[in-house]
């Protein structure tokens, strides 16, 4: 996609600069689409670092010093410390400051910009990139991350128009392809997909691990293994963070899944040679077509 003729953004504040944030203002700068990346956060150092390759132009450790001459806020924070960075800056953003996030669970965060904006500021447009790696910091980021990827946007009755449209090209212009829906659907939608399977892997490591002969187990893990559980070498505390965050309908989607567990379960312990093969072939048909080219 062409870069604007001048910077979308003129002032851009990312607040947690990781794999998402760095990754965010690396394309960004890509297709100049960007003219000042305020990093802000918690900590110092990984800010420094973010500094020295090059991913933004200066830092701010007050938050509400960091967004007060931005045009635009992306909260990259982890979803437990939501709730601190909507509380630091709440009342610093300037007047046509666009204000949107990255979070993994929507509902939880519109929540609290409510609770601690007494309100939805209408320029504030939920967003979820749906990319990422096993790897975080934002010495992994990269500038192609999005690019084929999708990014829900999740705008409320009360988002302003011009400011969903400044989001929605914001990620466009990092190779994204962008689509909205409503904040509960993305909710049920990323606990079936995205975050169950990292339950599974995360639980499924942990339980081979906690064996008492591990170590014969794992010499002999298979690429299968390996690709399934690749996940589990995410950032634990960011899917702990996710797992609070979206309790009501990860809790729903274990439960289906352990019913139909349980279900195949009794099928193999009855030699029920039908029902085990019914289940596989459905699930083959449902992934093949899934990923056909």
């Amino acid at each position: 996609m062409e870069p604007p003729a001048a910077p979308l953004i003129r002032h851009l504040c990312i607040i947690g600069v990781g794999l998402i944030g760095g990754s965010l203002a690396r394309a960004l700068r890509q297709a100049q689409a960007v003219g000042e990346v305020i990093g802000s956060g918690r900590r110092e150092e990984p800010l420094r670092k973010a500094l020295e390759l090059g991913v933004i132009d200066r830092y701010e450790l007050d938050l509400g010093r960091a967004v007060a001459a931005a045009d635009m806020v992306v909260v990259a924070a982890p979803l437990g410390a939501m709730g601190v960075v909507f509380a630091a800056i709440a009342g610093k953003l300037p007047p046509d400051c666009v204000l949107t996030d990255v979070g993994s669970a929507k509902g939880s965060v519109v929540g609290e910009v409510r609770r601690l904006f007494g309100g939805t500021p209408p320029g504030f447009v939920p967003g979820h990139p749906i990319a990422g790696t096993e790897k975080s910091g934002v010495e992994a980021s990269f500038p192609e991350l999005f690019r084929g990827r999708k990014v829900i946007l999740t705008p409320l009755l009360e988002t302003d128009a011009g400011a969903l449209e400044r989001v929605r090209r914001m990620w466009e212009l990092t190779g994204a392809e962008v689509v909205e829906m409503g904040v509960r659907h993305h909710d049920e939608v990323l606990a079936a997909t995205s975050h169950l399977p990292h339950i599974l892997a995360y639980t499924l490591v942990d339980t081979l691990a906690r064996l008492d002969d591990r170590a014969e187990i794992f010499r002999y893990a298979a690429g299968g293994f390996r690709d399934f559980t690749r996940i589990a070498s995410s950032d634990p505390q960011m899917w702990h963070d996710i797992c609070l965050a979206n309790r009501e309908q990860l809790l729903a989607m274990i439960d289906l899944f352990c019913r139909d567990l349980k279900h195949l379960a009794e099928a193999i312990d009855q030699g029920d040679s039908a029902t085990i093969m019914t289940v596989f072939q459905r699930a083959k048909h449902a992934r093949d077509n899934l990923y056909r080219k």
